[in-house]
């Protein structure tokens, strides 16, 4: 529990990709349009419209749009103009501070749901409905499912895992991945300090030559490792469960994994703003936190529904005890900071 209040304490338009529920037309209609809820796609995005989304529109016999990818600038150019396409958005918890001009402060009132989450999850802006986490993946025809790389150290190791990789086209994950290859402990990854970042880009020129793809969807690793085109590469382990489902030649470890949690928020000037917190309600609420067992890719973050998994769910879960003490939770305050402070080098870096 400490754990995860650490985690928020120190913490191209889209277009609809799912189109509309098809059900009754209700409160959430004004200005032309359902109520709309943005995120990052794929099993994510599945699972936030299975499990939480559309259980909610049939509760309140309303219509809820889709969209997706999320993307910061677009939500900050929507709301600055007066003209927000979006009303509810899966962000990552830097955006939270990050974004705070444009995000409504919530009223914990329709969201009473929040008082059982641990309030490391519950900000005043956002708050966390799964948990995720940026793990090592590979191609099991590369590399058997039990021979894998089982850190970042030997995900940099070229020689006793070679073949091409693939690594997230940001700072962001790739300072704490780049640290734990160093051999940094996970408990001094942060603060960030000139000299750590001095070691991550060491670091990340040593791997550079061996980087086919900088990937910026969270699409491209499953995709990319299921044809043989990566052999390695850093990725969202929904993702990845996803394909493995399907038999897709891939594999992930938790081990070295960087955790974090999807959060949802509702942007300033929403003509849906009340809905959507009382979507955020439901969407904590035990009854739809235990579906997002059921579809197994992300977690829950309420941590009754996590304690009711199964043995056999309990192994994909990040807030696992097994998985949970083997990874590093992501500081979303730190890593703001780092985003915004090194951005100049990280693009000298990725043109050098």
């Amino acid at each position: 529990m400490q754990r995860k209040r650490r985690l928020l304490l120190s913490l191209g338009a889209a277009s609809l990709a799912s189109g509309t529920l098809g059900l009754p037309a209700g409160v959430a209609r004004a200005q032309g349009r359902p109520l709309t809820f943005c995120s990052w796609g794929g099993a994510l995005s599945d699972l936030e419209k299975t499990a939480l989304l559309e259980p909610f529109a049939k509760l309140k016999k309303i219509d809820i749009a889709f969209a997706s990818p999320t993307n910061y600038a677009k939500i900050k150019a929507m709301v600055q103009a007066g003209a927000p396409e979006w009303d509810l958005v899966n962000v990552g918890g830097r955006f939270i501070d990050q974004g705070k001009d444009v995000l409504e402060t919530l009223d914990m009132s329709l969201i009473p749901n929040a008082k059982a989450l641990d309030p490391g999850w519950v900000t005043s802006r956002g708050i966390f409905t799964s948990t995720g986490a940026t793990v090592v993946a590979w191609n099991t025809k590369a590399f058997p499912a039990n021979k894998g790389p089982s850190s970042w150290k030997e995900f940099w190791d070229v020689k006793a895992f070679p073949g091409p990789r693939g690594l997230y086209k940001q700072l962001y994950y790739n300072y704490e991945a780049a640290l734990l290859a160093a051999g940094t402990p996970r408990d001094r990854i942060y603060p960030v300090t000139d000299d750590k970042i001095k070691l991550v880009f060491e670091k990340l020129r040593e791997i550079k030559p061996h980087v086919k793809v900088w990937w910026t969807a969270g699409a491209q690793p499953p995709q990319l490792l299921s044809s043989g085109e990566l052999a390695l590469s850093s990725a969202w382990n929904g993702r990845i469960l996803a394909v493995m489902k399907e038999n897709a030649p891939v594999t992930m470890t938790f081990s070295d994994g960087i955790a974090w949690g999807n959060a949802w928020v509702v942007l300033k000037g929403s003509p849906h703003a009340k809905i959507a917190m009382e979507a955020i309600n439901y969407a904590v609420s035990e009854e739809a936190q235990l579906r997002l067992l059921e579809v197994g890719t992300y977690g829950p973050s309420l941590g009754s529904a996590a304690a009711r998994a199964t043995p056999e769910q309990q192994r994909i879960l990040v807030t696992s005890p097994q998985n949970a003490r083997q990874m590093l939770i992501i500081n979303e305050s730190e890593a703001a900071r780092y985003s915004a402070k090194y951005e100049d080098e990280w693009n000298r870096f990725m043109l050098g």
